[in-house]
């Protein structure tokens, strides 16, 4: 059968069968059920009435059921058996053996980096994306440019980077953009500040601002009185998890300014930027920030439109400045939505597969979670191990999303 014939007759049964479903079912309820006629005709429309909500959620509580709360159970049911023993309990042996591999605690160490650097970088660029569009006359034209990735897949988007990072044999024209960049430089003076000037001011400038957000973040634990959320006690451990990640990335950006100034770089040698340890999971990061930068433009860009102008008009009057008015006026302001972005890029980090599958496939220390997983399930074929690792990507996800429930019932109230 021709594939657009399959795809329109599987659109016609599936909103065909959901029609008759729900024609049917009331039917059955209002005409057999609790029909509404003869001496308790009030008490079955009441009756039918309570039951009809529950027709309308049967299909989405079936899927879901089926799709979401059975898997979980069956994950959880093989992580704590043999299945090469037909099935027998063995507990956490699945557990134990998975921690001892290096490669999970490789894919453990890659995911926190992937955990910290994607959020950030994409909130920060969106945010700011979102503050500049706003300001000029061709910024929907802006909008639709920064947001357009959104509309590509993680594998379309591996594949294009996948082509900036190529590298071709020294002597040959690189097709690789970065490489074609690299090889302009032969350790001059353009060499030096392009290389070493210039990063050395950015990592500076990174330090500094993961020191004053470790400031930010440790001032109400120490000084509850300076804000209402020192007494609640999720909000002090949510900072003080946040204080140790940011004391983490500032450790980190003062070893890389060291690093910086004693390293030797191979000038006029194409690189393979994909086997450079460490370093590759960056590039391969930068992916994930590219596309998700226009969704945290779109949703911040909303917020910022949404905040009262004579708050801003009043902060005008005082004398503030445009980064006074940014930072103590417009951020504070929006601080709810910008936590519902950053959560929202962090589910989708720590269940990234995709770009680390099509662009290195784990090799050379970029292990994640979610390959780890298929490697164990459907390349080795070690579904113990396989559905532990599920488990705890699982157990990973889940506070974020009950922060996320916990966050939208208390805005609600």
């Amino acid at each position: 059968m021709h594939p657009a014939l399959l795809g329109l007759i599987t659109i016609i049964a599936g909103v065909g069968g959901c029609l008759g479903y729900f024609f049917l079912s009331n039917l059955v309820l209002d005409k057999v059920l609790f029909p509404a006629s003869g001496p308790n005709a009030g008490r079955n429309i009441n009756r039918a009435n309570l039951v009809r909500p529950w027709l309308f959620l049967f299909p989405a509580i079936f899927a879901l059921g089926l799709y979401l709360a059975y898997p979980v159970f069956e994950t959880l049911r093989l992580s704590l058996t043999d299945r090469d023993a037909g099935g027998a309990f063995v507990g956490l042996d699945h557990y134990r053996q998975m921690a001892a591999e290096p490669k999970f605690w490789e894919a453990m160490r890659n995911n926190m980096m992937w955990l910290i650097v994607v959020p950030a970088a994409s909130t920060a660029f969106g945010l700011m994306a979102a503050q500049l569009t706003d300001r000029i006359k061709w910024g929907n034209i802006a909008k639709s440019l920064i947001f357009m990735p959104m509309a590509i897949s993680f594998v379309g988007a591996s594949v294009i980077f996948k082509l900036v990072y190529d590298a071709r044999p020294a002597g040959q024209e690189q097709i690789g953009v970065l490489n074609a960049v690299w090889l302009t430089f032969d350790g001059g003076l353009w060499s030096v500040l392009a290389l070493r000037v210039v990063p050395a001011i950015v990592l500076l400038a990174f330090a500094a601002l993961m020191l004053y957000a470790l400031y930010a973040f440790l001032t109400p634990v120490f000084r509850p009185q300076a804000s209402h959320s020192g007494s609640n006690w999720l909000a002090t451990l949510g900072r003080i998890v946040g204080s140790v990640g940011v004391a983490w990335l500032a450790f980190l950006s003062a070893r890389s300014l060291i690093s910086l100034f004693t390293m030797s770089f191979p000038y006029g040698e194409p690189q393979t930027w994909l086997t450079v340890p460490f370093w590759n999971n960056f590039f391969l990061m930068a992916v994930l920030v590219w596309i998700q930068t226009g969704f945290a433009m779109v949703i911040l860009s909303a917020a910022l439109r949404g905040i009262p102008e004579e708050t801003i008009e009043a902060a005008v009057i005082d004398g503030a400045g445009p980064f006074d008015i940014f930072f103590k006026i417009k951020v504070p302001q929006i601080m709810g939505t910008i936590v519902v972005v950053w959560t929202t890029i962090t589910l989708v980090v720590l269940k990234v597969f995709d770009i680390v599958y099509a662009m290195t496939n784990g090799q050379w220390e970029t292990q994640v979670l979610a390959n780890y997983m298929f490697d164990k399930l459907f390349r080795a074929n070690d579904w113990g191990v396989g559905s532990a690792s599920a488990i705890v990507i699982m157990l990973l996800v889940s506070p974020i999303l009950v922060w996320n429930v916990y966050n939208a019932r208390k805005e609600m109230r």
